[in-house]
């Protein structure tokens, strides 16, 4: 995995110092003697491969020297700035020496990818690990997906079989409002009926002589709801008003009454209380 950053950065420095020699020597070998635009370029070149392996050591220490990194990209800037000048100074082909005048910027970009992927990398071990854990979180997505499309599609059963079922009791109520309206108008007919209101009401004269009142038709609404009172129970007695009654009832003949005469009696006098509560008072005036 390493030699995927590596390699290219390698080869694109290689590449970029050869050119950046051969340009100095063909540049500056007219002016001055080619030894002398030799060692201008072998200087070139050997300034940047010198800072560029000092960056190398300080990043396999771990460590960073911004000095050195500014050092190392000025080398790469002079680098592309002589190809940049020979090209425009190139009476032929200049166009193909400034297409290649940027080959020491990109391989100076190339070790930078190359460090930021050094500073990244992971043992085999953690990215197993990570794997793992993604695999992990993918399984629990798809599982949390899955139960809630089938927590869905049931209620989505349960809405459709309450919604038919209601639809149904609608259905069942109409029909029979519908059946209820027909045989009210039948009456109503047989009702408003000069030949049949008098049968029926020929129908009473047999028990009330004399008297042939009107047939009226059956309530069909709400009726009246019962008195309040009529549905609530007696009030309770208190264990006071109670020991006097039971205490009456018991002496009421001689010899005393039973337990069980006098229970009767206080039920059929009409008093409420509970067996509980009778036995009790029963104990109280015996003792």
């Amino acid at each position: 995995m390493r030699a995927k950053t590596v390699l290219p950065a390698v080869a694109m420095t290689a590449v970029s110092m050869v050119l950046t020699l051969a340009v100095v020597v063909m540049w500056l070998g007219t002016a001055v003697p080619w030894p002398v635009a030799l060692v201008v370029g072998l200087g070139i070149d050997g300034g940047w491969l010198a800072t560029l392996a000092y960056e190398r050591r300080l990043a396999a220490q771990g460590d960073h020297n911004r000095a050195v990194t500014a050092v190392g990209w000025s080398f790469g800037i002079l680098a592309a700035g002589v190809l940049i000048a020979h090209a425009l100074t190139a009476e032929e082909s200049a166009g193909a020496w400034l297409a290649v005048a940027w080959l020491p910027i990109a391989a100076k970009a190339l070790w930078l990818v190359h460090a930021m992927w050094e500073r990244t990398a992971l043992t085999p071990v953690a990215l197993d690990a990570i794997r793992g854990i993604q695999q992990e979180a993918r399984d629990e997505a798809a599982v949390a997906r899955a139960r809630l499309r089938a927590e869905a599609a049931t209620e989505e059963t349960r809405l459709t079989a309450v919604t038919e079922a209601g639809a149904r009791v609608a259905r069942v109520q109409a029909k029979t409002a519908q059946t209820l309206s027909g045989a009210w108008s039948t009456l109503e007919t047989a009702r408003a009926g000069e030949e049949t209101g008098r049968a029926l009401t020929s129908v009473t004269t047999r028990v009330t002589p004399g008297v042939t009142p009107r047939w009226e038709l059956p309530v069909w609404g709400p009726s009246e709801p019962l008195a309040a009172r009529s549905l609530e129970s007696a009030p309770a007695l208190t264990d006071e008003a109670l020991d006097v009654i039971v205490d009456e009832i018991r002496t009421s003949e001689t010899p005393a009454l039973s337990y069980r005469e006098m229970a009767a009696r206080f039920r059929a006098a009409g008093h409420a209380a509970s067996e509980m509560r009778l036995r009790a008072a029963w104990k109280r005036v015996v003792a």
